[in-house]
């Protein structure tokens, strides 16, 4: 056909099955170089990424945080700890409490931020990469807890040159 037959035939037939490489995808002698033989003809795994993606890799850390013999709820704790205190924290709001809801919102980000340093397996928690889940979890949770307590009115923490930044575009 085009030059990308596997083994004589055209689907790739002798190829081991879920290697990740579709069918007529490169595989031909032709690509492999003069004097070279194609890996994929003579059915050995190659170091060359497939040319398609089929899959895409689990986050580091993103493997159960319980053994598989445990039950589903107990595999996943750390990301139920984190849900289960930012449910607090927004049953806490919705009762008129809102700078101590908003409180226990940031902490439960920045714990959840900890167990993804701390924690070698994390479950669902893990998203993305550590770094990333890091500075997310912490960086949002850390922004919700500053502005929790710079709320108005009667504001638990003053910082005094927002006061000035404040004054200066409100005049």
């Amino acid at each position: 056909m085009n030059g990308s037959r596997v083994n004589g035939s055209a689907n790739g037939a002798g190829r081991p099955a879920g290697s990740g490489r579709p069918s007529g995808s490169g595989g031909s002698a032709k690509a492999a170089g003069p004097g070279k033989a194609s890996d994929e003809a003579a059915g050995r795994a190659t170091r060359r990424p497939p040319q398609v993606t089929r899959d895409t890799a689990r986050p580091e850390g993103g493997g159960r945080a319980a053994p598989g013999r445990a039950p589903a709820p107990a595999r996943q704790w750390p990301l139920l700890a984190v849900l289960g205190a930012t449910g607090l924290g927004l049953l806490i709001v919705a009762l008129d409490a809102f700078r101590v809801g908003a409180l226990i919102i940031g902490l439960a980000l920045i714990g959840g931020a900890v167990l993804r340093w701390t924690l070698p397996s994390v479950g669902m928690l893990a998203v993305r990469s550590r770094f990333t889940d890091l500075f997310l979890y912490g960086g949002l949770g850390l922004a919700i807890v500053l502005l929790a307590l710079m709320a108005q009115p009667h504001a638990w923490l003053k910082i005094p040159f927002l006061e000035d930044v404040l004054h200066f575009t409100v005049q």
